[in-house]
């Protein structure tokens, strides 16, 4: 009980303005009190309606009053500021935006700790000494603060609700059992709540259960993430060794290649050199013995002329022009051709063994996947953007379309069409691949024209020349294809036709999943049908395939296939 004495002295003198320990207080005719600046600033606000009024009772003074600071209650705060009290509660004791306010306070309102459910207000502690006191009062429902006391109220009756019908699932009062809830099932809310506290419970045992699973993912997870991450820098510093000694081997070669050129080299020059001299030399002789003759030819004397002759005209047999053979300006050309080659033949085998370290890299297991796509929009996430390789198209296809679109041709149109000799060429078939090849999740959808269109993927190392099946897609194990006509479809894989039914549409779309063995057709129109899915395992990168079949040269329906460009 002092306790509360004390209370109700810190609030006689505290400033309901700013609600601190009133600062040079003020007492205004009404009897209120405020801090000097308060209620100054307060009244400066309102000089323009020339009416000031007090901020808690709202009594209006004309003129505005004079303030003079109240020397008792000045002395009374000074002594509470020195025994350590406060004048205002702890700002915690406050209501703040999320708490229950007390509806009895004013001025700053502090934190409610209980509500009535008799009177339907919200107490503070202060306020609420009279349900502990008075004993009318003691018999009132108090439960937690609640900002919500008026949906505790029938809205029809203005009475309590205390009962839950269950027929109807919500709380009702007493008088709604006599009235539209007459013979439903109804509990007392007390005892519907005790039947939802045990299911809360359960709930509550399943969600926790749930979280330590959870957990224990998570942990499974992190310590997956940190094996795949040691084993990456691992297999990335193993790779840059490997690649570092390779690059080492060829850079010796490189050298070795260079210094036996350059050696040789430096063997044909000095042969050269030497084989140069000694015609110069042999030059210098001629030149000479010319010049002998020469002289020899004017002298006069005859019998002089023919004594000398015979040792002047004779020469000695030439050394060079037999023996020197110059040859076209070619040198180490083969050398060149060699290393050229040797290029070419690692580059292959380099190609070759980067597809192997690929799909070795995606086969990489990690213990979740990402969900098979539902819906066209999860499909399109996977969108893939194809071209189709011109040096890979039968040479009665017409490719445009920035190479996504291939036509097949008439016979009168094949006289303007033509295209170079590529070992990568189908010769037989009327059928193009695409330049790009595909691993892991991939989709695209292909618009056809025509009679018929077959749609596959393949591997690069399909057969191309002739018209075996070695070529043809679906009839070996290097590739698979959907043959769409105008109201059927049929499945190929490895001469094995199976009838596909669906929906006929002029649009298919197509799902590979490279590392699940996964390749699905779908009918696309206004919705997406599944038309036939193939579980395999791929062993190599696919490429996209079209094929055009049951034609004549003469017909003129203008067959097509188009990689369509999905946003």
């Amino acid at each position: 009980m002092a306790q509360r004495g004390v209370q109700l002295d810190q609030e006689n003198i505290s400033c309901s303005i700013c609600g601190d320990l009133l600062k040079d207080p003020v007492t205004i005719p009404c009897g209120h009190s405020y801090c000097m600046v308060c209620i100054k600033t307060c009244w400066d606000e309102e000089d323009h309606k020339r009416i000031h009024s007090c901020p808690r009772c709202r009594k209006t003074f004309k003129p505005r009053p004079v303030l003079e600071k109240n020397i008792l209650l000045a002395e009374l705060v000074e002594k509470l500021k020195k025994t350590g009290l406060q004048a205002a509660p702890a700002d915690h004791c406050y209501a703040g935006p999320e708490d229950v306010a007390c509806d009895v306070c004013t001025g700053r309102k502090l934190k409610a700790i209980k509500s009535c459910l008799v009177c339907l207000v919200s107490y503070c502690e202060k306020h609420l000494q009279h349900h502990y006191d008075i004993v009318q009062l003691k018999k009132h429902k108090l439960v937690e603060p609640s900002k919500n006391l008026q949906q505790l109220i029938c809205s029809r009756h203005d009475e309590v609700m205390k009962i839950f019908c269950r027929t109807d699932q919500q709380s009702i009062c007493y008088l709604c059992l006599m009235d539209e809830h007459k013979g439903h099932e109804t509990v007392p809310a007390a005892a519907e709540r005790a039947e939802k506290q045990k299911e809360l419970e359960a709930r509550r045992q399943q969600i926790q259960q749930r979280i330590q699973d959870g957990e224990k993912d998570v942990k499974l997870l992190q310590q997956e993430v940190e094996v795949i991450n040691g084993f990456a820098d691992k297999a990335v510093e193993d790779s840059e060794k490997i690649f570092t000694e390779l690059i080492r081997l060829i850079q010796k070669i490189s050298s070795d290649v260079k210094q036996q050129i350059r050696s040789q080299q430096e063997t044909e020059v000095s042969r050269v050199k030497e084989l140069q001299e000694k015609l110069e030399q042999e030059i210098t002789e001629l030149k000479r013995k010319d010049g002998e003759l020469e002289q020899l030819s004017h002298t006069e004397d005859h019998n002089q002329f023919l004594h000398n002759y015979p040792s002047l005209s004779a020469l000695s047999e030439s050394t060079h022009s037999s023996s020197i053979n110059i040859r076209p300006l070619r040198y180490f050309e083969d050398v060149t051709a060699a290393v050229s080659e040797t290029r070419d033949k690692l580059q292959d085998i380099l190609t070759e063994k980067w597809t192997n370290i690929s799909l070795a890299v995606t086969d990489v297991d990690v213990l979740l996947s990402e969900p098979e796509p539902k819906s066209r929009d999860d499909f399109l996430k996977y969108s893939t953007e194809i071209t189709l390789d011109p040096n890979t198209a039968n040479t009665y296809l017409l490719l445009s379309e920035g190479n996504r679109k291939a036509t097949l041709m008439k016979l009168i149109q094949l006289m303007s069409q033509s295209y170079p000799s590529h070992p990568d060429r189908f010769t037989g078939w009327w059928q193009v691949l695409s330049r790009e090849s595909l691993t892991g999740r991939c989709y695209w959808e292909v618009e056809w024209r025509g009679r018929g269109v077959e749609i596959a993927v393949a591997y690069k190392n399909i057969s191309r020349a002739g018209n075996s099946h070695e070529c043809g897609f679906g009839f070996n194990d290097k590739s698979w294809s959907l043959r769409c006509d105008a109201n059927s479809y049929t499945l190929r894989c490895n001469k094995v036709q199976t009838p596909v039914s669906g929906p006929p549409s002029s649009r298919i779309g197509v799902y590979l999943d490279h590392r699940a063995g996964m390749l699905s057709f779908y009918s696309i129109s206004e919705t997406m049908t599944l038309l036939d899915r193939v579980q395999t395992t791929f062993t190599q990168p696919l490429y996209v395939g079209v094929n055009f079949y049951n034609y004549l040269l003469s017909y003129s329906g203008g067959a097509t296939a188009e990689l369509i460009k999905l946003k």
